[in-house]
């Protein structure tokens, strides 16, 4: 497992993702009412859990604020009914993937809608799948997506593979839907997959978008 601290109450985790067979991203956001938790990955390997929960009690303990757990797309549900059910939490997913995020982790959620405002000050938005968001985060110019944007080899963005994309959906349409994201001050782009874009976020999506 590792972990970054990106700002103030703004922190990003890997670990190993066996349904994947690679590392994968989270994120941690703490602000002065919620913790929000997106797509919370918990490490398998027994010594790193033990060291993630430990953290993780001690920050709810610390913060003594609700925690929230969002859930970009229905893959990204992962440990988040831990995280639910440990810490009296509440689950948040899109309306359109509410059944298959909740028959994933067996827990109820609290839907939303893209345009939405979240705990936390976050923002859902569309991501050209109808399953998945975008989200948000203004207080630190972050984009935290869920498959829709990837790291790049050698640093940067990409869009997901066609393959991956709803039949009659290919990266001309991808990018149409994408496109209002460039309207924001994006600063951040805290990936699932791949590394993420810590500095000039805007010219990398604006990069990722270009045809």
């Amino acid at each position: 497992m590792e972990v970054t601290r990106i700002a103030d109450g703004l922190w990003r985790w890997t670990t190993y993702y066996g349904e994947w067979r690679e590392d994968v991203g989270s994120v941690y956001l703490e602000t002065g009412d919620a913790i929000v938790l997106v797509d919370p990955l918990a490490p398998e390997h027994d010594d790193d859990a033990e060291r993630f929960w430990r953290s993780l009690d001690r920050d709810v303990e610390r913060a003594r604020l609700p925690v929230h757990v969002l859930v970009t797309v229905f893959w990204h549900v992962r440990s988040a009914a831990a995280v639910v059910e440990r810490y009296r939490g509440t689950l948040h997913a899109s309306s359109r993937a509410r059944a298959p995020i909740e028959r994933r982790a067996g827990v109820p959620s609290t839907t939303f809608r893209p345009g939405d405002s979240l705990p936390g000050g976050v923002e859902a938005l569309p991501s050209g799948r109808a399953t998945e968001v975008v989200l948000w985060v203004p207080a630190h110019g972050a984009l935290v997506p869920g498959d829709v944007l990837l790291g790049a080899d050698g640093g940067g963005l990409r869009l997901c593979p066609e393959s991956w994309l709803p039949s009659g959906v290919g990266h001309a349409e991808l990018r149409a839907a994408l496109a209002p994201l460039l309207e924001l001050p994006v600063e951040r782009v805290l990936v699932s997959h791949g590394a993420p874009v810590l500095e000039d976020g805007h010219a990398a999506l604006a990069k990722a978008l270009a045809a």
